[in-house]
């Protein structure tokens, strides 16, 4: 595969051009058209020859794959289109759309197999054995690792999720095949028709694969949180300038591979010429930009750092906190002091994993706190994570 590319793709190193995946696509796609077709029709010749279910169905699920990767050609050429004024953050979702069509592909697929398969249980007919079979069969196992071993590679390599969809169903008709080369080799040996049985075992296969990528494509299409690692390469980026104090609300939007977006609040001294703590600003967004890819807007909060009662009264919350669930932090921490009573305000972050509601955790805090001194008043933002839990990144 890898002399195909370089031969068929000159600047095949270059994956961050949206021109370069396009042409890995076509590429990967017209390879596998060409050899789902080619087992498809040296299946279909075999079942009619050997009167075999399983293998009939086998063919057909070649011949759907075939299908599937004529939708991932054209979905990435749809993909690869630029931004324009309806679509500004470009068209690269169509390889999301584009999965899913595959997987319900797949999922007909499937049930249409376990309809043909009870049918052949209930009338299973002669059992009969050839070579030619075992050799078709083998061949396909052969050819369709093939496919699973470089359509995993690339899709990983191009974050496609066309690819992966692509390899998910490669490996899924390995075992598949596999099971019909075992119902052609054992049933003459045993006297018993195990066709319709293992076709039964083809469509489990096939149904779960589909299962499977209409799972991961829908978590993609409705947003998923970013991967720990993300949020760690992002938080140690930030963290890497001298000046900031602290990191909150990390947001990352994704809308197709190389298409992602950003915001995140970095707390940094209120004390600080505000034109250097915006310049730091600024060379953040681009190195992030640069290094991971992501177009990120980063809020600058300015924190009191001279206060004693201020930072007193802040290191005191955040421990206090912790007791209720460790889970919890708080940021964007202020106090306004008042004649009669002193306002502490700050938002509190809830993981979704933290079972308290927001009720509970306000009861706690204003325990907590009316126990340490009755005049303080506690106003609390709560705020749910958009990501990962930013205290676990390091």
């Amino acid at each position: 595969m890898r002399f195909l590319i370089s031969h068929f793709i000159p600047d095949y190193q270059d994956i961050q051009n949206s021109k370069v995946r396009e042409k890995y696509g076509n590429l990967t796609s017209t390879i596998g058209i060409l050899c789902n077709v080619f087992l498809c029709l040296g299946k279909f010749i075999v079942a009619a020859i050997v009167n075999s279910v399983s293998i009939s169905a086998d063919a057909i699920n070649n011949l759907s794959d075939a299908g599937s990767s004529l939708i991932s050609l054209i979905s990435f050429k749809l993909a690869s289109k630029p931004a324009d004024e309806e679509h500004p953050f470009g068209h690269a979702r169509y390889e999301y759309i584009a999965s899913m069509l595959v997987a319900v592909l797949i999922l007909f697929l499937g049930i249409e197999l376990v309809s043909s398969s009870v049918d052949k249980i209930i009338n299973p007919g002669a059992i009969t054995f050839s070579v030619i079979p075992v050799i078709i069969l083998t061949v396909s196992i052969v050819v369709k690792f093939w496919m699973f071993s470089y359509n995993r590679h690339y899709g990983k390599l191009l974050n496609s999720t066309v690819m992966e969809a692509t390899a998910a169903d490669s490996i899924s008709d390995c075992l598949a095949t596999g099971a019909v080369l075992a119902s052609t080799c054992i049933s003459p040996l045993i006297h018993f028709n195990l066709d319709g049985y293992m076709g039964i075992a083809v469509a489990f296969f096939i149904i779960m694969t589909g299962a499977k990528i209409v799972k991961e494509t829908l978590d993609r299409l409705l947003g998923s949180s970013p991967n720990q690692e993300d949020v760690n390469k992002i938080v140690q980026l930030l963290k890497g300038h001298e000046g900031v104090l602290g990191i909150h609300d990390l947001m990352i939007h994704d809308y197709g591979a190389q298409k992602r977006f950003g915001s995140v609040h970095v707390e940094v001294s209120g004390n600080e010429d505000i034109f250097v703590s915006h310049d730091m600003i600024d060379n953040m967004e681009r190195e992030i930009q640069e290094k991971l890819g992501v177009q990120m807007v980063i809020h600058m909060d300015p924190i009191d750092v001279d206060d004693e009662e201020i930072n007193e009264m802040r290191n005191y919350v955040k421990q206090m906190i912790v007791t209720i669930d460790p889970l919890l932090s708080i940021h964007d921490f202020r106090m306004v002091r008042g004649n009669t009573h002193t306002n502490l305000i700050f938002d509190c972050l809830v993981p979704h994993k933290v079972t308290l509601s927001n009720a509970a955790i306000l009861d706690a805090i204003k325990a907590n706190v009316a126990q340490l001194e009755k005049t303080y008043y506690v106003v609390v933002t709560f705020d749910r994570a958009y990501t990962s839990d930013i205290k676990e990144a390091k």
